[in-house]
């Protein structure tokens, strides 16, 4: 039984990565994911995305790129403030400007780079390098 479809979802791209792979399926599906997929493509790590209605939960199938080194679910679910965000960039990131953090927020699912730039906080969801 699936738990954390998110920390399910990264999982299986990073394996079909890690295989070198040029896409995966991602099952169960959830709208979390396919706007955490969202951030994570617009900062070019994947490329296209698309949702497959299976008449259950679903099936988003990923076009990878080879570029994610490593990606993985967040958990507990940690509350960062707009300050903060630069502490949990070093705990979970290799180097500055290297990889993204993705942070659920009141103005939706966003980078980290976003919500320091607008300065505000939320739920850290995931990362990527």
């Amino acid at each position: 039984m699936n738990m954390d479809t998110i920390a399910n979802g990264l999982t299986t791209i990073m394996n079909n990565e890690i295989r070198r792979k040029k896409e995966c399926l991602i099952a169960p599906a959830s709208k979390l994911l396919g706007n955490i997929l969202r951030v994570i493509q617009m900062n070019g790590y994947i490329g296209e995305f698309e949702f497959i209605d299976d008449g259950r939960a679903g099936k988003i199938r990923v076009q990878l790129l080879g570029r994610i080194n490593k990606c993985g679910a967040i958990r507990p679910r940690y509350y960062v403030k707009a300050k903060e965000i630069e502490k949990w960039e070093k705990l979970y990131l290799p180097s500055r400007d290297m990889g993204v953090l993705v942070i659920s927020t009141s103005q939706g699912v966003i980078s980290h780079k976003e919500a320091k730039k607008k300065g505000i906080g939320g739920s850290l969801l995931a990362y990527v390098y």
